[in-house]
């Protein structure tokens, strides 16, 4: 799969041969990438909630009324979920939400996100990502032009000094490393953005683990 390799100037600066069994996909699978977008949101999730137990509240512990010759259900204490004041029943407690997901799982996920982009026509590779001077204003036209409206860009195993430092506030742009490139940010973004250097990394880390 051959595609055009602009600048950020958008000027065309030659081609480059990409690798079709990781952006080369046909058949996009929406339930692999399901998977993988959930386990990444329920990483991310804090799980402190949590609810007072019985033996964490501070209403009285004595016994509310006798135990025989009421007429009334026997009873011991008002912190029982079944009054008011009392603590709540099989609520939520602190825990992590995270589940684990095999490693083929999530590497064959991320190749068809990358193909799905690259399917749509919203995959963009350019030469290099970097600025002579960190100017915010100066990028935002560049990106407005370019129609990176919405852009994950991934800038190779390091973001540019500069570069990153004049992205950082530009609405819906999010600027990573190699090391960063996931499922969920490519699906959320509206294009990606990848330097010469990033699709060489993401090819190599394929084929090392085919070859493993």
């Amino acid at each position: 799969m051959k595609l055009a390799v602009t600048n950020l100037d958008g000027k065309k600066a030659g081609d480059i041969e990409l690798n079709d069994a990781v952006f080369g996909i046909e058949d996009i699978r929406g339930d692999l990438l399901a998977r993988v977008v959930n386990w990444q949101l329920a990483k991310r999730r804090a799980g402190t909630h949590k609810v007072q137990t019985r033996n964490e509240n501070s209403r009285t512990g004595k016994k509310m009324y006798k135990q025989k010759g009421t007429g009334g259900a026997r009873h011991g204490s008002r912190r029982a979920p079944q009054f008011v004041g009392g603590s709540r029943a099989f609520g939520p407690i602190v825990r992590d939400h995270g589940f684990s997901l095999p490693k083929k799982v999530r590497a064959l996920a991320l190749r068809h996100a990358l193909s799905s982009k690259a399917k749509a026509g919203e995959l963009v590779v350019v030469s290099d990502l970097s600025v002579k001077e960190a100017k915010t204003s100066a990028l935002r036209a560049t990106f407005g032009k370019l129609g990176w409206d919405k852009a994950l860009i991934i800038a190779g195993p390091e973001v540019d000094a500069g570069f990153g430092l004049a992205a950082r506030n530009i609405p819906h742009i999010d600027v990573l490393p190699n090391a960063g490139l996931n499922v969920y940010d490519i699906l959320r973004a509206n294009k990606l953005v990848l330097t010469k250097a990033a699709v060489e990394a993401i090819e190599a880390r394929f084929s090392e683990k085919e070859a493993a």
